[in-house]
């Protein structure tokens, strides 16, 4: 672990979201995980999992599942094994 010995720059940490456009995207998943616990839905083990990813212009308003993390964290391919 990188912090063990020192305290986690949380404010440099945050400005380089924010440069770098991360910021916005993280805080619609967290919406979305919220609506979610607000339901009383379950999500231990799982991932929430944009019908559209956030990355490709999709939203909240799109819905949301939950997703097993093999599932939701790998990529598409094509027949040739190319990502999508």
């Amino acid at each position: 672990m990188p912090y063990v010995n020192k305290p986690r720059p949380y404010k440099k940490e945050y400005e380089q979201q924010k440069s770098r456009g991360e910021l916005p995207d993280r805080m619609e998943r967290q919406r979305a995980r919220r609506k979610l616990d607000a339901k009383g839905v379950d999500r231990s083990g799982k991932d929430v999992a944009h019908v559209k990813a956030l990355s490709k212009g999709g939203s909240n308003k799109n819905g949301v599942r939950l997703e097993a993390p093999s599932k939701n964290r790998s990529f598409k391919r094509n027949p040739d094994s190319s990502m999508k």
